[in-house]
């Protein structure tokens, strides 16, 4: 037997296992999307593109995932620096600082945004005070709400991506660019940042991805008023009974997440000759 097909062998478990709990599923659900009255048909898709409001849906999902994305950049990239260049004790205890929100469930730190935010909540009573908002100021319930519980979710996948990578950048590197004459920030600039890239990328689609697919936060924070595409997904499933309408959301949506990683992993595959 030849390296090839004994490499194939040990991967059919795995394989089979990849098209029984992924493949079957999505192919099920592209041929109920397409599913019409008089046989296959993209009258679910047209009716899908050529409403405003589902086309509103969907804009607002795709534009509070990139607001997350860039929110957990700029705030994983300085944290992941840090924790790259403390003492190995103190890193230990910043790691398991970011990882122990992980440890609870995305429905309990979600209420707990909930209760915070509401309108006798710490926060809303907070900026009153201040005199910055009115007397029934509430932040339940709008998109803020959505981003700040996204974030606080999403924050630990980008700021381990970007770790990952900055601990394998040599500190002789920068080092160097300030024995040169350059500042703190101006190293962090040119040196860090565009080694980092990599991390950065790789977290930003992570959280994407997972932001443009998400549920529960959003539809605890933003309420039935600020719908989002998984959202939708669940009302025509749950409410209205639309299943292939329902399907043809979910297969939007798969496809909207595969444009976006397809760059990556074109970005990534080694090239040969």
């Amino acid at each position: 037997m030849n390296d090839r097909a004994e490499n194939l062998l040990l991967a059919l478990p795995g394989l089979g296992l990849l098209v029984l709990a992924y493949f079957l599923p999505i192919g099920q659900m592209l041929s109920l999307s397409l599913s019409g009255r008089d046989g296959p048909s993209l009258e679910h898709y047209t009716r899908f593109l050529s409403d405003p409001f589902y086309l509103g849906v969907l804009w607002r999902t795709v534009r509070l995932s990139l607001v997350i994305t860039l929110i957990c950049a700029l705030l994983g990239f300085p944290f992941a620096y840090i924790m790259a260049r403390v003492g190995p004790r103190l890193r230990m205890w910043l790691v398991v600082a970011v990882i122990l929100p992980l440890m609870t469930s995305v429905v309990v730190r979600t209420f707990g945004w909930m209760v915070l935010l509401s309108r006798n909540g710490l926060v809303s009573q907070f900026v009153r005070d201040l005199g910055w908002a009115e007397r029934n100021f509430q932040l339940m319930h709008t998109e803020s709400a959505i981003v700040i519980g996204m974030v606080q979710v999403l924050l630990p996948f980008m700021t381990l991506s970007i770790l990952g990578v900055i601990t394998r950048i040599d500190p002789r590197l920068e080092e160097a660019a300030r024995t040169m004459g350059g500042s703190f920030l101006s190293t962090l600039r040119s040196v860090v940042l565009p080694l980092s890239l990599p991390g950065i990328v790789a977290g930003s689609l992570l959280v994407f991805t997972l932001s443009a697919s998400s549920f529960v936060t959003p539809s605890l924070m933003g309420g039935a008023r600020i719908q989002v595409l998984a959202g939708s997904v669940y009302k025509s499933v749950t409410q209205t009974l639309e299943w292939p309408f329902a399907a043809a959301q979910a297969v939007i949506l798969f496809v909207g997440v595969l444009l976006v990683l397809v760059p990556y992993v074109k970005m990534n595959t080694p090239k040969h000759g």
